[in-house]
């Protein structure tokens, strides 16, 4: 193995790693305690919310050795190894990700717009059903090739407006956030128009049939007795035969509304379909459908944070959820996604603009709210850049932040920008 330093062999075939000296070892010696400095492939094409960190559990040892041959870990101590041929570095096949068409600023107005359009539209739709009304699916398609458009612009924008969240509004906007999500997964992996449309359909018509559940049970905020979860189990049901083929709809998106409940090890429902019955559009519903529900509020229970909820899809990778875009969503999301809030080590607090897969520590912010907790004129850092304030020393997150804290609203600054960069421009409410 390669040792970065000199080394001094102790016994034949062996050498003494001294202290600090940076060794490659193979990934599958990975164990809890290890400082890792590096990958045998860039850090982005594996699904770490940190690099350049202390393994500190068997889920972060299991990802090393699912994804990599070798890493390089730094000894804090002199250990004697066996001593083996570097391994042949391999080609990193190209990373997915997104092209940015237009800056923020300027998409955030027209994405905006486009958010608004689809939430009333999904809080019709999802009216009208629970009120037994003929139902028109004329404008959603319409409505999500507009969300394609804005998502192809620029994705972070979207990526904003998936952060507006009204507990009283939970079922119209989580369809609304899972079509957007999705759309912006697909546009990450790299999929084609088509396939985005598709699944832009999927997630926003997925829950439809939730509207066919009494409100009693689907608004219960304590725990389900055994009848009326088995009455919740039936939306799925209800939402194929609401999106039936009079509605010319694509049959993956009839499926991802009766399956996007099923997992891969045969244990979900309605059907407990086997894996390779589940189809792609489906699993990536499935996740993204997860997601967005582990991290909304509900009436039964607060929301968890972003990272919490991708450890969650992590541990049931291959188990409920498809291990390989499991991978991808992990990379696609980050541990400060667009939108989200941060406090920054100088005591103001920021909004994240971008994020980068080379400097997943380190986002492009936007110092929104001063020390003292006052709004402020909004001012760009990107934190991979290392500035300086001259007094605090290099700019760094301290902590994340819940959306919603500190006084922030999210919708506001987006309301605040929108104005600035077009007039009349609808906003969310």
């Amino acid at each position: 193995m390669r040792l970065q330093g000199k080394m001094s062999p102790t016994v034949a075939g062996s050498r003494s790693v001294p202290t600090t000296r940076k060794v490659d070892i193979p990934a599958v010696r990975a164990t809890v305690g290890m400082h890792v400095v590096g990958l045998d492939r860039p850090w982005e094409e594996v699904p770490l919310l940190f690099q350049n960190f202390v393994i500190e559990s068997e889920e972060q040892v299991d990802i090393l050795c699912d994804h990599c041959e070798w890493i390089t870990i730094e000894e804090t101590g002199c250990v004697d190894m066996p001593w083996e041929p570097a391994p042949t570095p391999r080609s990193a096949s190209p990373a997915p990700g997104f092209r940015v068409r237009r800056p923020l600023s300027e998409e955030l107005p027209q994405a905006s717009r486009r958010y608004h359009q689809a939430r009333d539209y999904v809080d019709t739709l999802l009216h009208d059903v629970a009120n037994n009304r003929d139902t028109s699916l004329g404008e959603v398609r319409e409505i999500v090739r507009n969300c394609v458009s804005s998502i192809a612009n620029n994705a972070n924008a979207m990526f904003w407006l998936t952060r507006i969240r009204d507990q009283h509004s939970y079922t119209a906007e989580h369809c609304v956030r899972v079509g957007l999500l999705a759309i912006t997964f697909g546009r990450y992996l790299g999929l084609p128009g088509k396939d985005l449309e598709i699944l832009g359909l999927s997630g926003m018509l997925h829950d439809v049939g939730k509207m066919r559940i009494a409100p009693e049970i689907l608004n219960k905020p304590g725990a389900l007795t055994r009848y009326e979860w088995a009455r919740m189990r039936r939306h799925a049901e209800y939402g194929f035969q609401l999106l039936g083929s009079d509605h010319e709809l694509e049959p993956e998106v009839r499926e991802a509304a009766l399956s996007h409940h099923e997992r891969l090890d045969g244990r979900g429902y309605p059907r407990a379909l086997p894996a390779a019955d589940i189809g792609r559009t489906t699993r990536i519903i499935t996740i993204v459908d997860a997601y967005d529900a582990m991290t909304s509020d509900r009436a039964y229970r607060k929301g968890i944070p972003a990272s919490d909820a991708l450890r969650v899809l992590y541990r049931y990778r291959d188990i409920q959820f498809d291990k390989a875009l499991v991978a991808d969503f992990i990379r696609m999301i980050g541990i400060y996604p667009p939108g989200s809030l941060v406090e920054l080590d100088t005591g103001e607090v920021a909004v994240v603009l971008a994020t980068s897969p080379q400097h997943k520590l380190h986002p492009l912010v936007e110092v929104v709210l001063d020390r003292d907790g006052q709004l402020c004129e909004p001012r760009p850092i990107d934190l991979s850049e290392q500035p300086t304030d001259g007094s605090q020393g290099a700019c760094a997150i301290n902590r994340a932040l819940p959306d919603g804290s500190a006084g922030f609203s999210l919708a506001e600054h987006i309301r605040r920008l929108s104005t600035a960069n077009s007039s009349a421009t609808p906003v969310p409410r």
